[in-house]
C-alpha cells in the first residue's frame, strides 16, 4: 500500500474551499478512528458479518473522503467479505485497514498542527 499524503487542494475543492469544515472534518476523523477500528475488530470477533459489513462501509466512506483511495479500496474489500459472509483472510485484511486508518489519523494531526 502507497503512503497516505493528503492531498489538501483536492479535499478543499470537494468542500467548496472551506478551510474551516477542512479542519472540523480532520478533527471529526481523529475524534472517531480508535472507536473505527474498536467497531471493526469487535464485528470481526464476534463473526457478525452484517455489522463488520456496515463498519468497513462506514470506514470506506470516512478514507474516500480524505482522498485516500488505497485505504478505501481496502475497508471495500473488507466491506464485500462481510457482505458475502467469506471471512477467510477477513483478519489480515482488518489489521492493514485499521493500520491504514491510524496512519492517515498521524498525517492528518500532523495538517493540524499537532
Amino acid at each position: 500500500m502507497n503512503p497516505f499524503v493528503i492531498d489538501k487542494p483536492a479535499i478543499l475543492d470537494r468542500l467548496g474551499g472551506d478551510e474551516d469544515i477542512f479542519a472540523m472534518m480532520l478533527e471529526m476523523y481523529l475524534q472517531e478512528v480508535d472507536s473505527n477500528c474498536q467497531a471493526l475488530q469487535a464485528a470481526l470477533d464476534a463473526g457478525n458479518v452484517a455489522t463488520l459489513q456496515r463498519e468497513a462501509h462506514t470506514v470506506k466512506g470516512l478514507l474516500a473522503t480524505v482522498s485516500d483511495d488505497d485505504g478505501a479500496a481496502r475497508a471495500l474489500a473488507l466491506e464485500q467479505m462481510g457482505k458475502l459472509g467469506q471471512l477467510d483472510g477477513a483478519a489480515a485484511l482488518l489489521g492493514e485497514v485499521q493500520t491504514r486508518l491510524r496512519e492517515v489519523a498521524a498525517v492528518l494531526a500532523a495538517e493540524l498542527g499537532r
